[in-house]
């Protein structure tokens, strides 16, 4: 499962990216800071992984 979750990790990260543009485009703040808190959540799910990877080892 853990491919599974990285790729959830990246378009967690993508889909961030992309909130925080078109926030920044329309003046929206709220959405803005959604997109990086996305950003952050998809960060925190690849630490994880690396984690969980590290321990396979």
């Amino acid at each position: 499962m853990g491919a599974e979750d990285k790729i959830k990790a990246a378009a967690e990260k993508i889909a961030g990216k992309a909130k925080e543009a078109v926030g920044n485009v329309t003046n929206n703040d709220e959405l803005v800071a959604e997109g990086k808190a996305d950003q952050v959540k998809g960060n925190v799910r690849d630490g994880v992984e690396d984690v969980k990877d590290a321990f396979k080892k």
